[in-house]
Parts: C-alpha cells; structure tokens; sequence
C-alpha cells in the first residue's frame, strides 16, 4: 500500500527519488514515550515495498519531554543506504521491509 502523497518528503539518494514520511500525529504509546518513533520510506516515481524505520528515541511532540530523535534528510538518506545493502527492494512490490535503528538493538532487518 503507497504512503499518502500529502505530508512526504522528497529525498534523492543516490540518483534514486525517494518520499519519505512521519506519522502527523503520534500514537497514544509514542506520545507517552512507550513506543519509539517510525517512518516510512517508498520509491517516489513507482513504490512498491515500503520502508518502515524505527528511531533510535521518542517523538519530540510526546507528552512527557523524554529524550527524542529529530528525523533529518542526512538521517533518512543513510537509513536507505543501510537498508538496501540489507535487501530492500523499494521497486517491487510485497510486504513492508522494517529497518530497526533503536539503541537497545544493533540495526536489523526483520
């Protein structure tokens, strides 16, 4: 399923055009700093499977003021790299790909 256009972000890594997105509004387990932050990441000319990153840390927009991450366009276009060299293929289509970029785990694909 694509990512809705409305609230992505264009990035180009490595001559490849990617959208990129956070959630407009947190889950109630992000925003009480229980679940960590995610994003996706599509193909932007033909998507197919999608991206899904879990953060290092919480939303900033949480409701307690605990410790978060800030998603950057150097941080997505890094997270891309990582997760083609682990198999990603953004341009056929299956099943979500999850990259996990948190502290408590060293980066895996599941």
């Amino acid at each position: 399923m694509a990512m809705p256009r409305k609230g992505s972000r264009r990035i180009t890594v490595d001559g490849i055009a990617y959208r990129w997105r956070v959630r407009h509004r947190p889950t109630y387990d992000q925003a009480v700093a229980g679940a960590p932050l995610t994003y996706a990441v599509e193909q932007a000319e033909s998507p197919g499977t999608t991206l899904v990153v879990t953060a290092e840390g919480t939303r900033p927009d949480g409701w307690f003021g605990a410790p978060s991450v800030v998603v950057t366009p150097s941080t997505v276009a890094e997270v891309v790299r990582t997760a083609r060299s682990r198999g990603w293929t953004p341009e056929r289509p299956g099943p979500s790909f999850h990259l996990d970029c948190s502290v408590e785990s060293s980066p895996s694909a599941a």
